[in-house]
């Protein structure tokens, strides 16, 4: 069949004929091999095309790509070359441990990205395998991969979907579509065209590839494949959408660059200094002055800082995975911190996907059911003047209800489970919340034929003969109400059949009209009698579906979660804004959001009203509306950018292949690990896995407290550095006012404050116990009474800037001070040796930081509140103190830290200077609570 065909832009609005003609196929024919042939080389196969895999020794060194770790790696360098300068020790330890430390970190961080860019594999196992098409006018099963545009498939009942196509026959088709447009229930197809504008949800005689068959068959022409699949379209923005920056990436990369211009700048200046007041002899002193800008470089980078991160995030994501919170990124923990709007799909998130029955209306008033879920227990709520009538109505109803159906309910080690269509399974269970049990049911009414449900139709009955009354069988139907209503002659009263009156006709349908204001999706129930000889006479088809007796009309939803309504009341109070994103239609969304606290008649933005409007319009939009409805993945994903461009910090939950590629660009995405889809958990940084909205709001707190944590190390270890920095450079710019030359000075030698490896040893021991007990704190009661921390906000604020600086001066001021009252000479008149003073210089920066790491616990609040809260910060402090002490004693640590041993009234000396760092951090504290005492820390 060599023709001029076309694939047609929109074949939901032609009519079958019509999509035949544009792709040049039949539905007797098919395809011509041929034909398919020319199709396969001009549109690939079916199936989505992945990138080529990086290879994995290029991801691992990806790791190295930082300012921060390069620094270390040329400090280690250096220090190797320092080692084989001097030959002071066996090996060059300081180079060994700056080399383990970021080849730890590198591992690290490999081994947490290494999942990471696996949606696109996800994607590709959706797809079906094997499909059923026509070829040549022959039925034929073929690889999915191999389906073109203009084949003919077959479509039945359990299978799934393997490309985008076109009904073009129906015959009681359902198709769950869930994961694609968000729509909890099953959708009804047909073939007729869908003449309006119409978003995914609202295309009925569509079928998408990676949805599956509930119900019914048909036949569907392929109009789409591969990548110009709905699935297919997600899987492109997926690679287009960026990975994105944490704040705290940001914040890092910010002070990598600081430190690496604090230490060019200074210690350029450093060996500038030592070059202008020194007496130069030789290459070799001016080697001498290049060692000691190594020395200060040593001070100015934290050796630790990237290994302390990475761990204070694992130990974060620990804690987290207890609270069900899974995190895939180690750097996206913070950012859930800092959260400040969750957008969040209703459906499975929000909501339980489990559709419960609501109210029951029948002729003597309304029953309401509690409970919700699959779980067949709650409570009947009678509101009638006659409950004796009501209660035989309802249980006539529910009686139908669970007899015309197919769906099978059934408790699998505790658990409750359905088998079949929702809606039908939420029928059965309202039936035993009344009281009816299977066992009784099936004893009495058995099965003898079914009328199936048809979309024409929109009913669906089933006959049964009746164990109590033998003269009889009864036809029981469900479906359409405002259709059945039609059908019906009569209405069951009490225990009266009355004739239906126009009035009353009219009084039913009001009802239903009421009943689907409040979002729930009604059906009506109605039955028969029938002659016992009928199958002999006329046998059974939708004659049956006459002279019914109506029984009532029954509401049902896919209910709110519980727990749900009392997350989002915690985000609120918080500062934290819920969105709702849904598939689902506005008035149900409506409902939902307001029974959640989302949002109570505010506006309800549809699909089609986003697919219209301007960039600059939906930024405005966004700013107040908390209701999306009927979203595709490219409105979901213009809502996160646009939040993003209001400046928000966007979480977005999901758990639909719809919802991928928001959950990527969102600056947390987190997908639900239960019913979530493979692509959205690759897709996301954060995956839930009890499904539980609540347990958002409890990694929201974890993630605030992380950050929190990441704040004080970040504090202490900054501080810590820059004291050391200031007490090497202003000590060799002060050398000789505070005695720091050689004795005697004949040989215009200048000796440093402290060695190489003395601030090494600080660094990487002193700091790094402390640092990371800090990174551990305990969640502070007041985490979630304050606002989030503003998008622009960095992680090191002015004010901690302001702390770091004065924290250092105060430490390179008292250090020097020792160190000169430790000297001959200089401001202060000493009597030890060099070796001796640089002892009590070492040991005061020391003392320094044991004293500041309960500083750095808050810039506002007293070092005093909760001060052994922390157990594992003391236990660090009292570990730190023993390994100094052990430097300080132990012979063969004295030789290779340059050490020589203190006495008692030594160590009061250096305890007593070092404890003013606390002192003054706290008179400094006091004016910070006294001006703003609600200010985050």
């Amino acid at each position: 069949m060599q023709q001029q065909w076309q694939q047609p832009r929109d074949p939901h609005r032609l009519s079958a004929d019509e999509v035949f003609k544009a792709l040049g196929t039949t539905m007797q024919f098919g395809l011509s091999g041929d034909e398919v042939k020319r199709r396969l080389g001009r549109y690939g196969r079916n199936e989505l095309q992945a990138e080529p895999p990086r290879a994995a020794w290029l991801k691992f060194l990806d790791q190295f790509a930082n300012i921060l770790v390069a620094l270390l790696i040329v400090a280690a360098v250096i220090s190797a070359g320092l080692w084989f300068y001097e030959s002071r020790s066996a090996l060059p330890y300081e180079a060994i441990a700056i080399f383990v430390i970021v080849l730890l970190n590198a591992v690290l961080g490999y081994v947490q990205e290494s999942r990471a860019q696996k949606a696109m594999a996800a994607l590709r196992q959706m797809a079906a395998t094997r499909a059923s098409v026509i070829r040549e006018g022959a039925p034929q099963t073929i690889a999915a991969a191999e389906l073109v545009p203009g084949d003919i498939i077959f479509i039945e009942e359990g299978s799934t979907i393997p490309a985008d196509a076109r009904l073009v026959q129906s015959t009681a088709l359902q198709l769950q579509e869930a994961a694609l447009t968000g729509e909890s229930l099953p959708v009804s197809k047909n073939t007729l065209p869908v003449t309006t504008e119409a978003e995914l949800g609202d295309r009925h005689n569509m079928v998408f590839s990676g949805t599956t068959v509930a119900y019914g068959h048909g036949r569907a022409v392929i109009t789409g494949t591969g990548i110009q699949t709905q699935i297919g379209r997600i899987a492109g923005l997926l690679e287009r959408a960026p990975e994105e920056t944490t704040p705290l990436q940001k914040e890092l990369d910010r002070v990598g660059k600081l430190l690496a211009m604090v230490v060019i700048v200074t210690a350029a200046a450093m060996i500038g200094i030592i070059l202008l007041i020194s007496e130069i002899r030789g290459l070799s002193d001016v080697f001498d002055a290049l060692i000691f800008g190594v020395a200060l470089a040593v001070a100015a980078v934290p050796e630790g800082l990237p290994a302390i991160v990475t761990a204070v995030l694992a130990l974060g994501v620990q804690r987290m995975a207890k609270r069900n919170a899974i995190i895939r990124k180690l750097a996206a923990v913070e950012a859930l911190g800092s959260a400040n709007v969750i957008a969040s799909d209703k459906t499975g998130t929000l909501t339980k996907n489990e559709m419960t029955v609501r109210r029951i209306v029948t002729a003597s008033g309304c029953t309401n059911l509690n409970g919700t879920g699959y779980v067949p227990d709650g409570d009947l709520e009678f509101q009638s003047s006659n409950d004796a009538a009501l209660q035989h109505e309802l249980s006539r109803a529910l009686r139908a209800a669970d007899r015309a159906n197919n769906a099978i309910l059934r408790e699998d080690d505790g658990r409750w489970t359905i088998h079949g269509d929702p809606t039908e399974a939420a029928l059965i269970v309202a039936a035993r919340k009344a009281g009816l049990t299977a066992e009784a049911l099936d004893k009495r009414f058995s099965r003898i034929a079914e009328v199936p449900f048809s979309s024409e139709r929109k009913l669906m009955s089933t006959i049964h003969a009746d164990a109590k009354r033998r003269e009889r069988l009864i036809a029981l139907t469900k479906g359409a109400p405002d259709v059945l209503l039609t059908r019906c002659s009569h209405e069951l009263v009490g225990r009266e059949a009355r004739p239906l009156t126009d009035a009353r006709r009219a009084e039913i349908l009001m009802s239903n009209e009421a009943l689907a204001a409040d979002a729930l999706r009604t059906l009506g129930v109605a039955f028969r009698s029938l002659p016992p000889d009928l199958e002999e006479r006329e046998g059974f088809d939708e004659s049956v579906e006459q002279d019914l007796v109506f029984l009532g009309l029954i509401g049902m939803m896919d209910p709110p979660r519980e727990e749900a309504r009392i997350a989002i009341a915690k985000a609120k109070r918080a500062g934290i804004r819920p969105i709702m994103i849904t598939g689902d239609h506005p008035k149900t969304a409506t409902v939902i959001a307001a029974e959640l606290g989302i949002a109570s008649g505010g506006r309800v933005v549809a699909g089609l009203e986003l697919k219209t409007m301007s960039d600059d319009a939906l930024d405005r939009v966004v700013a107040e509306a908390s209701v999306y409805a009927r979203v595709n993945p490219e409105h979901k994903l213009r809502i996160v950018e646009a939040l993003q461009r209001n400046g928000m910090m966007v979480a977005m939950t999901g758990d639909g292949v719809n919802d991928a590629p928001a959950l990527k660009r969102a600056d947390i995405g987190i997908a639900m690990g239960i019913t979530g889809t493979d692509v959205s958990k690759e897709a996301a940084d954060m995956v839930l896995a009890d499904d539980n909205f609540a347990t958002i709001v409890a990694a929201v707190e974890e993630g605030r407290a992380i950050f929190a944590n990441i704040r004080r190390f970040l504090r202490y270890l900054l501080s810590s550095n820059f004291g050391e920095v200031m007490t090497m450079f202003f000590g060799v710019l002060l050398a000789g006012v505070i005695g720091l030359s050689a004795p005697g000075g004949d040989d215009g030698t200048l000796i440093l404050p402290l060695m190489a490896t003395q601030i090494l040893w600080i660094n990487l021991v002193t700091d790094g116990g402390p640092a990371l007990a800090l990174g551990v704190d305990p969640i502070d009661a007041r985490t979630m009474t304050r606002s989030p921390r503003p998008r622009g906000e960095g992680v090191i604020t002015r004010r901690m800037w302001k702390g770091i600086f004065f924290v250092g001066a105060v430490m390179a001021a008292g250090t020097l001070f020792v160190l000169d009252a430790s000297l001959p000479g200089g401001l202060i008149e000493g009597k030890g040796s060099v070796a001796y003073a640089q002892t009590m210089a070492f040991t005061t920066l020391t003392m320094f930081q044991l004293f500041n790491v309960f500083n750095a616990r808050s810039d506002e609040q007293s070092a005093f509140v909760g001060l052994f809260r922390n157990n594992w910060l003391s236990a660090a402090v009292v570990f730190s103190l023993i390994l100094h002490i052990a430097v300080v004693y132990v012979p063969f640590l004295q030789e290779a830290f340059s050490t020589t041993a203190l006495g008692p009234g030594d160590w009061l000396m250096c305890t007593v200077v070092a404890s003013s760092v606390l002192w003054l951090r706290e008179l400094g504290k006091l004016p910070v609570r006294a001006g703003s005492p609600h200010r985050r820390d």
